[in-house]
């Protein structure tokens, strides 16, 4: 898998973890957006996760 392939899959999950986050109406929306910020922090570093994967497995 290429890094922008890895990117697309990455940021299509933290999508959908961001959209059934917003559908569930329990979440408190004042931690609903710090989990928003956690998960756009991870988006911001996924070079480095992939980076970090990729060494793994060589």
């Amino acid at each position: 898998m290429t890094e922008e392939e890895f990117q697309a899959n990455y940021t299509q999950a933290l999508d959908a973890i961001i959209e059934a986050m917003a559908d569930e109406q329990e979440i408190n929306p004042d931690k609903f957006y710090s989990m928003v910020c956690v998960l756009e922090n991870l988006r911001f570093f996924s070079p480095v996760l992939y980076g970090a994967i990729r060494s793994k497995k060589e």
